[in-house]
C-alpha cells in the first residue's frame, strides 16, 4: 500500500460573511483535489480566483464551509499534521522586531525541529541571508523578506509545501534557490503546491496545473496539455545566415504555415546566471 496523500479535499466550498444582513460571498465552489507524495501542483488563476483561500484551507488557517479535507490520510488537520507543513503566505507577515536568525529559530522550534540552530544557520546561508542574520526583519527589503519566507517554509523539511506567489519580489538568483529547494523537497517525497497568477512562474516546475476562475476548478491537467493545445510550434535557431532564414520562412509559407513573429533571441537572467564563468568577460 502506498503512502497516504499529503493533501486531499472533496467538494470543498468556502464562503465569507459580507457583514450584517449583507449575505455571504462564496469564494470556492465544490473543489476536489488530491496530491500524491512527491508531486508538485500549480494553482493558477486571476486575482480573486480563490487560490490563496484554498492554500489557507490546506494549511489549516481557514476552515472550509462545506466539504472534507484530509492531511496525510487523517481527517481534518491535526496539530501533528500542521508541523509537517511548510507555508509561505503572499504578504510575508513576519515579526519585524525580531532578528532574522531569532525569528527563523523560533519558527523552527514551533515545528519541534531537532538541532534547529544548526539547520537555521545552514538555511540562512542557503537563501543568501547569512550576512544579515542579525538584522531585524523590519529592515529587510521585499526581496530579502521573500528569501526569509522561503527559509522558514523549508527549514524543517516539511512533507507538504504550500507557497503563495513564491516568486513575487525574488531576483533571478532567488528564483534559482527556490528551484533547488523545490527539487530537493520532491526528491525526499514532499508534495508541493505553488500558487501564482502568472503561468510562466509555474509551467516548468509543476506536473499538473489546476486552473481556478471565480472559485471554480476549470481545468486540471499537465502544463503541456493545457498550454500547448493547437497546432502551434516555437523553434529557435543558431548559426543560420539571414538568407538561410529567409529561405526557411518561404518554405514554411509554401507548406501552408504562417510566421507569427521574427526577432533576435535574448538570454533570460536565469540563463545568464547559469553561464559558465569561462563565458563571462
Amino acid at each position: 500500500m502506498g503512502s497516504p496523500s499529503p493533501f486531499a479535499c472533496e467538494h470543498v466550498s468556502k464562503a465569507f460573511a459580507r457583514g450584517w444582513l449583507r449575505g455571504r460571498t462564496e469564494v470556492l465552489h465544490d473543489i476536489s483535489l488530491t496530491l500524491e507524495p512527491g508531486e508538485c501542483l500549480g494553482l493558477v488563476g486571476p486575482n480573486g480566483s480563490g487560490k490563496t483561500t484554498l492554500l489557507r484551507i490546506a494549511a489549516g488557517i481557514e476552515s472550509a464551509s462545506s466539504g472534507t479535507v484530509a492531511l496525510f490520510g487523517a481527517d481534518g488537520i491535526p496539530d501533528a499534521a500542521r508541523r509537517r507543513i511548510g507555508y509561505l503566505s503572499e504578504d510575508s507577515p513576519f515579526p519585524g522586531e525580531l532578528r532574522a536568525r531569532d525569528a527563523l529559530l523560533l519558527l523552527a522550534r514551533l515545528s519541534r525541529m531537532n538541532k534547529a540552530g544548526f539547520a537555521c544557520d545552514a538555511m540562512l546561508e542557503r537563501v543568501g541571508l547569512d550576512h544579515v542574520a542579525r538584522r531585524r526583519l523590519s529592515s529587510f527589503s521585499k526581496g530579502m523578506l521573500r528569501r526569509f519566507g522561503l527559509a522558514q517554509a523549508f527549514v524543517h523539511r516539511p512533507d507538504l509545501v504550500l507557497l503563495d506567489e513564491p516568486t513575487a519580489g525574488l531576483d533571478a538568483a532567488g528564483y534559482l534557490v527556490l528551484g533547488e529547494l523545490l527539487d530537493e523537497a520532491r526528491d525526499r517525497g514532499a508534495a508541493c503546491v505553488l500558487s501564482s497568477h502568472t503561468l510562466s512562474d509555474l509551467a516548468e516546475r509543476v506536473a499538473r496545473l489546476a486552473v481556478l476562475v471565480e472559485g471554480r476548478l476549470m481545468a486540471l491537467d499537465s502544463p503541456h496539455a493545457l498550454v500547448h493545445a493547437g497546432a502551434r510550434l516555437r523553434l529557435e535557431f543558431e548559426g543560420l545566415t539571414p538568407q538561410a532564414l529567409d529561405l526557411l520562412e518561404r518554405s514554411i509559407v509554401d507548406a501552408g504555415g504562417r510566421i507569427v513573429s521574427r526577432g533576435p533571441a535574448q538570454r533570460t537572467l536565469l540563463e545568464i546566471y547559469r553561464r559558465p564563468r569561462t563565458e563571462t568577460g
